[in-house]
């Protein structure tokens, strides 16, 4: 058996390091707030480390799943401190491409591998095993590291050196933005037109401008309710690692932009822990303001 380790037990860690335990693979966690990897390990064999350091001493490969950059080298600036030859890490966060060549070479000083591989498809994909899990490391810590990685995901691609994976997740954070910003103009247009907007959902779901986002997430704006899935906030982050990534091409991506800028304004209004699918409460406004100014409405206002 793999001794896998796992830090990092959010909304999509959690599901990923119960995978692993329904695998035989995990061995220990560690999360800062100690009550989420007590919860997760009891009735288990799994042990709850006192550190990040201990756990490190204790398994082969460990798996990180946080939020930041800054968080992310923090941890693994933690794990050196009972890092060996024999451990890989694994990181499943979304962070920027420098930021992973960082920690590959903390690491590296103490003997330690180290792989990023960030993860997309949601909750419902962290949950069911069924990520798409985009990597970039050498060839010798992609396969050693590859049981864990198929253990949490249903597609495993190996993109290249360390960086690569936080690359192609950052192209993948480009697409959802401008996916979700489609698939909400278009429930918005489709609300204004007094259509039934389930039934809109499950007639487009099989056509040619269907997606995951418009299946999973169209649904939610049918409803008005956006539980937090992928939030507004996490988002926000990942778009500006586009942002500086782009920009060291003296690019300045329109998507992006037009995105942040919407982020912003849900964000100010206190949906920032919501689903990114929250942003139609920003195109479903353009037609209530624009029906309130229309000469028809003011007329119908003033009789």
């Amino acid at each position: 058996m793999i001794k896998t380790g796992f830090i990092g037990l959010g909304a999509m860690g959690a599901h990923m390091a119960r995978n692993l335990n329904q695998a035989g693979l995990l061995a220990g966690v560690w999360n800062r707030t100690r009550s989420k990897a007590t919860t997760l390990a009891s009735g288990t064999a799994i042990a709850v480390a006192e550190t990040p350091a201990d756990l490190a001493r204790a398994c082969d490969v460990v798996v990180t799943c946080v939020s930041a950059d800054a968080d992310l080298l923090q941890t693994v600036r933690d794990l050196c401190g009972g890092a060996h030859s024999g451990l890989t890490v694994v990181d499943c966060s979304t962070v920027s491409a420098g930021c992973a060549r960082e920690c590959a070479v903390l690491l590296a000083a103490h003997g330690a591998g180290f792989v990023d591989a960030p993860v997309s498809g949601g909750v419902e994909g962290a949950k069911n095993a069924a990520l798409t899990i985009m990597v970039g490391g050498t060839d010798a810590d992609f396969e050693r590291v590859l049981p864990v990685l198929r253990a949490m995901g249903k597609t495993v691609t190996h993109l290249g050196p360390v960086g690569y994976g936080q690359a192609t997740k950052a192209t993948n954070q480009i697409m959802c933005a401008g996916i979700i910003q489609a698939v909400a103009e278009a429930m918005a247009f489709a609300k204004a037109e007094g259509l039934p907007l389930a039934q809109v959902v499950e007639a487009l779901g099989q056509g040619a401008g269907s997606s995951w986002y418009f299946v999973n997430r169209a649904p939610f704006m049918v409803r008005g309710a956006y539980p937090a899935g992928f939030r507004v906030r996490l988002h926000d982050k990942d778009l500006k690692i586009c942002r500086d990534m782009a920009a060291r091409h003296s690019v300045a991506l329109p998507v992006v932009e037009s995105t942040l800028a919407e982020y912003q304004l849900l964000i100010d209004a206190g949906h920032g822990d919501e689903d990114i699918s929250t942003i139609f409460r920003l195109k479903d406004a353009l037609f209530h303001d624009a029906a309130t100014a229309s000469p028809a409405a003011q007329t119908e206002g003033s009789a």
